[in-house]
């Protein structure tokens, strides 16, 4: 049985594999790429495996097109990688960025992928109601500024974003920033460039990291 941060053999091409095959999405692929990103920056300051981190990140959501329902995402999704024989790590930090008593954040990864998930699409969001749609664009400030505005991307719980900062012991404005600037830093790749961005390729991310040093 594989163990943290064993893969079992998976790597982040098979990640990105299964997440094309089940999202034809280009927002929920960004999304999906842009918690990548989040995560291999927290990866590197936390002093953990980047591409152990980056696949999580990869597949926390490639269900949720085909199964959105509250009762159906992420279980359907846990099961599928259970099946491909990704380690059970990586199922129950995938069942834990849910609201499920069965899957407690106990462990920095399952905290990370919490505080990421929802604060890049509400991140991304504020981008592109900027004259400029450029995430390097974005504040701390602006990003509070605009959850205090409870009709701007209603759907996101300002609770969670908060509450994702504070699990990770982190001041929430520096959580903020410290994301901004990981998307900035791929912001092409994300759309988010305030330009046309170019066609999502299969390893934009790991070569746009790779290209920076990052």
């Amino acid at each position: 049985m594989a163990t943290y941060p064993d893969l079992n053999g998976k790597s982040r091409d098979d990640a990105w594999n299964l997440l094309t095959e089940w999202v034809t999405s280009p927002s929920l692929r960004r999304h999906s790429l842009a918690v990548e990103t989040a995560m291999r920056a927290y990866a590197r300051k936390f002093g953990e495996p980047e591409e152990a981190w980056a696949v999580v990140g990869v597949v926390h959501d490639f269900d949720f097109e085909r199964h959105p329902r509250l009762n159906a995402h992420p279980f359907v999704g846990a099961k599928v990688l259970d099946g491909l024989g990704y380690p059970q790590w990586v199922v129950d930090a995938v069942l834990s960025h849910a609201d499920a008593p069965a899957s407690p954040r106990n462990s920095v990864l399952e905290k990370t992928l919490f505080a990421v998930d929802e604060l890049t699409g509400f991140i991304s969001a504020v981008a592109l109601v900027r004259p400029s749609k450029a995430v390097a664009d974005v504040t701390a400030r602006s990003v509070i500024k605009k959850m205090k505005d409870r009709r701007f991307a209603e759907a996101v719980r300002r609770e969670d974003l908060t509450a994702g900062a504070e699990a990770l012991g982190i001041p929430f404005e520096d959580h903020v920033t410290f994301v901004v600037q990981a998307m900035a830093a791929n912001a092409e790749t994300l759309g988010l460039a305030g330009v046309r961005s170019p066609e999502l390729g299969a390893n934009t991310v790991q070569e746009s990291w790779a290209r920076k040093g990052m």
